[in-house]
């Protein structure tokens, strides 16, 4: 079973990567750009019938940094 995590820094945490992209994007003349956010994607590959609070509890434990990130679990 394939699994997606998306792990995004929190509201109101500061990006200097998302900062850094969207000066060279207006830069290199894409000046709509109006901000960027640097994210994380990752794919597990899971055993069918892994249940879902196991998932979480690897983005708690390993994937995601709680205390400045927020994460979604697809299936």
């Amino acid at each position: 079973m394939k699994i997606k995590v998306f792990v995004t820094l929190k509201k109101g945490v500061l990006d200097p990567q998302g900062q850094a992209v969207q000066k060279t994007l207006a830069r290199t003349g894409f000046d709509e750009v109006a901000g960027v956010r640097i994210g994380k994607y990752i794919e597990l590959d899971v055993a069918d019938g892994t249940p879902s609070a196991r998932v979480e509890e690897m983005c708690k434990k390993l994937l995601a940094n709680t205390v400045i990130e927020d994460f979604r679990i697809e299936s």
